[in-house]
């Protein structure tokens, strides 16, 4: 999986973006649902369709929080949580998945140990992922 993740985008700029988050999921929907659960709650909301798009977001400026699908075509996984956070070592990363369950893919315990602060299940609802977002980067102003 690590061949994924090539060097064309260079470390993110050190400046953190106070209540911004970065939405990374394939499924649009959801990342589109995600993404206005956020903007509702008052945080500034990117998103990117995979893991490769997200280092060009990051490269324009560091997430206070990433919320990463963990089971996505290219990179995924622990390679993924260790990329983002190597890039943008400031942001605390949601791990979501609908395969924590399954026995398929990286467990919640592995997403954590690879950096994530949180490891959430989909379906995630919006109470659990805002409490989490509050929790991580404090509440929207």
């Amino acid at each position: 999986m690590a061949g994924h993740w090539n060097n064309r985008v260079k470390a993110a700029p050190a400046a953190t973006v106070e209540g911004d988050v970065l939405v990374i999921d394939d499924d649009a929907i959801l990342r589109d649902l995600v993404g206005d659960w956020l903007t509702a709650a008052g945080y500034k909301v990117r998103k990117a369709a995979d893991c490769q798009a997200a280092l060009g977001a990051l490269a324009d400026a560091s997430p206070a929080l990433i919320v990463c699908d963990m089971f996505m075509p290219g990179a995924c996984g622990a390679a993924a949580i260790g990329e983002l956070k190597r890039r943008a070592p400031k942001a605390a990363v949601i791990a979501v998945s609908g395969h924590f369950k399954s026995g398929s893919g990286i467990s919640p315990e592995e997403a954590v140990s690879a950096g994530a602060a949180r490891a959430l299940a989909k379906p995630v609802r919006r109470a659990q992922l805002l409490i989490a977002v509050t929790e991580l980067i404090g509440a929207a102003h």
